[in-house]
């Protein structure tokens, strides 16, 4: 098979995680965008999905799949979004895109995060490429600002 056609499968396989009448939060990336493939087969089960990047989101849209911004929806049941690496022991790497932050944050509002990739992901040891360091100031100002003392604020101190 051929690289193209591992993804499609891939992609098909993660519908069984999308939780039916629930908003799925979205990756990006070439394996993602067979995700969103094969999710406009069942967007009928779904109210829409929250997307972590533009191209996704556009992808999405011209699938006829309604997309939500995170700030209208609480918690997503799942995120499904590929890696950029993973070795033999399962650990991998992700963020080495340009929507590193956004994919972090729709993360952290799923309850559950389903990781696709197909076998050209698998490498002996991560690190094959350097990975971009975003630094964005507010949401460090708004922890640190905080009433509630929490981890976030203890550091800032």
């Amino acid at each position: 098979m051929t690289q193209d056609e591992l993804k499609a499968l891939v992609g098909q396989a993660a519908l069984q995680y999308v939780v039916p009448g629930e908003i799925v939060g979205v990756g990006t990336g070439s394996t993602v965008n067979k995700f969103i493939d094969a999710l406009a087969g069942i967007k009928d089960r779904i109210p829409g999905a929250v997307s972590s990047s533009v191209a996704s989101t556009e992808r999405l849209q011209a699938a006829g799949i309604r997309v939500f911004d995170l700030g209208e929806v609480g918690e997503l049941a799942v995120y499904i979004d590929g890696a950029d690496e993973i070795d033999g022991r399962g650990y991998m790497v992700k963020g080495g895109g340009a929507a590193l932050t956004r994919e972090k944050i729709v993360a952290a509002q799923s309850r559950r995060f389903i990781c696709i990739a197909d076998e050209s992901k698998r490498v002996e040891v991560l690190g094959r490429f350097p990975l971009p360091v975003e630094v964005i100031p507010w949401p460090r100002s708004a922890s640190c600002g905080s009433s509630r003392p929490s981890a976030a604020s203890r550091r800032c101190a």
